[in-house]
């Protein structure tokens, strides 16, 4: 069980500290679009923060597919 929360903790701050990052490096980003979803589009971003959520969306959801919950048969 520690294990699993210690590896829980070590996910979410390695990916909030990647989006802090993020958030820093799209302050000159000057190119923005809007991302199209089923039901309306969103304002306008810009496009390397749309790619580097979808990237830390993306390693959040494979550190959690990856977890060994410890239940070996």
């Amino acid at each position: 069980m520690y294990l699993i929360l210690k590896k829980t903790i070590f996910t979410f701050i390695f990916n909030s500290c990647l989006f802090f990052l993020l958030f820093i490096g799209i302050q000159n980003s000057s190119q923005k679009n809007k991302v199209n979803f089923l039901i309306d589009k969103t304002v306008k971003l810009p496009i390397s923060f749309i790619i580097g959520s979808s990237f830390i969306g993306g390693s959040l959801v494979g550190s959690f597919l990856t977890m060994d919950l410890g239940n070996k048969n």
